[in-house]
C-alpha cells in the first residue's frame, strides 16, 4: 500500500528546484515526428481493434471567449460563437472515422472533453455532439462511466449543469485560479465567488459524483495571506479533488503572458511559502497528496487507486483507466493507443482541410521501442505511487533491474542522501520529503533527458 503522506522541506526544494517534464507520458512530447503519419496511426488503431481493449475519448473543443493572460493551452479566443459550428461540423466527420477504424462497438470507460472552453458551444451543440458520439461509439447508459467535463463558471447558464448530467456527464472539473479581486484582474480573470458556487451546488443537486477544482499559485499580486482566504473558501466548498499549479511565466512562449508584468509576480520564495500553506492547509483538512499538484479526499477514486496501485498518468493527468486505449479528437489532440502516441494537426485550417479530405487529422507521434516501454512502466510506477518493485519490473521486461539500469541507481544516491528516498535490494520507496520532487526522480530514468540536456520545461516546482 502507498504512504499517502508527504513533507515540505524548503531546503531540498530549494536544492532540486530545477526545469523537467511533467510525464503525462514517457517519451514526452518532444521525442514526437512527423514521420509517424496517418499510416502509421491506422496500422496501430487495427491492432487496437483487434486487442478489443476499452476505450477514452478526449474532446477538445478551443474556443474561449476572453483570453486568461496565465494561459499556456491551444485556444481560439473569440466572441462569435458561430465560429463553433464549422469545427463542430469537422469534429463529428472526426468521430465517424474513429470509429469505423477503431470498432465502436468497445466499451468507453472514460471520456472528457477539455479545452478551450467546452462550455463556450451552444445546449444545442453539446446535445449533439454527445448524441454523435453515442451513435459511433458504445457508451455506458448506466452512469458507470467516468464522463467529465471542463467548466468555467463563467459560460455556465441556470440550465447547463442539468443538461451536462443528462447527456451523460457524471464528473466535472471548475477552472477558479483564485477568488482574489486583484489577481482576478491581473490575468483578465473576472469570476465571481457565487458564480463557481451557483455551479457546485447545482452539480451537487443534479447528481455529480466527483467535482474537481482548478487553482493556480505564482499568479500577479499573490501573497500567502491572499491565497490562504481562497483556499479557506475553497475548503467551505469541500471539492473531492483538487488540483493546484504553478504558474510557470513563459512570456517568449506563450504571447497571452506578455500582459502579465513580471515585477508583479511573487517572489520565489513567497511562491514557495503559498505552496507550504497549500499542501498544510489542505493534508490538515483531510486531502491526500497524490502527486504532481494534484490533492484528493481519502475516499475519492484517485486516492483509492493509489492506494491500490492502479493509479496511472497520461495526457490528461492522473487516471484510473490504465487498461483503455486513450483516441484523442479535435485540433491537437493526443491519442494514445497501444505502443504509439500521435497528435493532431494544431492550426484549425490545417484541421479542417484534413478532415474534409476524408483523412484524419494525425500528423505527428510516436512508436515506443522496448527501452521506452521499460523505462515508462518504471516511470509511471514511480509519479503513480511512489514505489517500484523491481521484482514486477524484471518479470515484466525479461531485465536484471540493478544490472540494466546500475548507472541510475548510482545516481539516485545522492538523492538518498538527501532523504528523497531509500533503495532496497528488492524495491525503491519514495520518502514523503521526496514526493514534491518526484520530477527530479523520474528525470534520472529519462534516457532522452540524458542525451539531451538543453531542452526546455517548467519548473519541478
Amino acid at each position: 500500500m502507498t504512504n499517502q503522506s508527504i513533507e515540505f522541506d524548503i531546503d531540498l526544494i530549494k536544492r532540486y528546484d530545477k526545469s523537467g517534464p511533467r510525464y503525462t507520458s514517457y517519451p514526452t512530447a518532444v521525442q514526437f515526428h512527423e514521420g509517424f503519419s496517418e499510416a502509421e496511426y491506422r496500422k496501430w488503431a487495427q491492432k487496437s481493434r483487434e486487442s478489443g481493449r476499452p476505450l477514452s475519448l478526449y474532446f477538445h473543443i478551443p474556443f474561449c471567449d476572453t483570453v486568461c493572460f496565465y494561459c499556456g493551452c491551444n485556444k481560439v479566443v473569440t466572441k462569435n460563437r458561430k465560429r463553433a459550428a464549422p469545427y463542430l461540423e469537422r469534429l463529428h466527420r472526426e468521430i465517424e472515422m474513429q470509429a469505423e477504424l477503431l470498432d465502436g462497438s468497445r466499451p468507453v470507460n472514460q471520456l472528457h472533453w477539455g479545452g478551450g472552453t467546452p462550455t463556450f458551444i451552444s445546449h444545442d451543440e453539446m446535445t449533439a455532439l454527445m448524441d454523435k458520439t453515442r451513435e459511433c461509439f458504445n457508451l455506458h447508459d448506466d452512469d458507470s462511466g467516468e464522463y467529465s467535463i471542463e467548466i468555467d463558471p463563467r459560460e455556465v447558464q441556470t440550465d447547463t449543469v442539468a443538461l451536462l448530467r443528462k447527456i451523460g456527464f457524471n464528473r466535472m472539473s471548475l477552472g477558479v485560479q483564485d477568488f482574489d479581486p486583484r489577481v482576478q484582474k491581473a490575468v483578465n480573470r473576472i469570476q465571481t465567488e457565487e458564480q463557481t458556487l451557483s455551479v457546485l451546488e447545482a452539480a451537487r443537486r443534479e447528481g455529480f459524483k466527483s467535482m474537481s477544482i482548478d487553482l493556480i499559485y505564482g499568479l500577479p499580486f499573490q501573497s500567502t495571506e491572499s491565497f490562504g482566504r481562497t483556499l479557506d473558501r475553497i475548503l467551505e466548498i469541500s471539492p473531492d479533488r483538487l488540483a493546484v499549479f504553478n504558474y510557470a511565466h513563459l512570456p517568449e512562449l506563450f504571447k497571452p503572458q506578455r500582459r502579465i508584468e513580471a515585477g508583479d509576480l511573487p517572489s520565489p520564495q513567497e511562491k514557495l511559502d503559498i505552496l507550504q500553506l497549500t499542501i498544510d492547509k489542505l493534508t490538515r483538512n483531510g486531502y491526500l497528496y497524490i502527486g504532481m499538484d494534484h490533492f484528493a479526499k481519502p475516499d475519492d477514486e484517485l486516492a483509492v487507486a493509489q492506494r491500490e496501485r492502479t493509479l496511472y498518468r497520461n495526457f490528461q493527468g492522473y487516471s484510473t483507466h490504465a487498461d483503455c486505449d486513450l483516441v484523442g479528437l479535435g485540433s491537437t489532440s493526443i491519442s494514445q493507443v497501444g505502443d504509439t502516441y500521435s497528435q493532431n494537426l494544431k492550426g484549425m485550417e490545417e484541421y479542417y482541410e484534413r478532415i474534409d479530405a476524408g483523412r484524419l487529422a494525425v500528423f505527428r507521434g510516436y512508436e515506443l521501442n522496448e527501452d521506452d516501454k521499460l523505462r515508462r512502466s518504471v516511470i509511471t510506477n514511480l509519479i503513480c505511487h511512489f514505489v517500484l518493485h523491481k521484482a514486477e519490473v524484471e518479470k515484466t521486461f525479461g531485465i536484471t533491474f540493478d544490472e540494466y539500469f546500475a548507472a541510475e541507481l548510482n545516481e539516485l544516491n545522492e538523492m538518498e542522501k538527501d532523504g528523497l528516498l531509500e533503495q532496497h535490494p528488492d524495491r525503491i520507496e519514495v520518502k514523503p520529503a521526496g514526493k514534491l520532487l518526484i520530477r527530479n526522480i523520474c528525470m534520472v530514468f529519462d534516457r532522452y533527458l540524458r542525451e539531451k540536456a538543453n531542452r526546455s520545461f517548467s519548473k519541478v516546482i
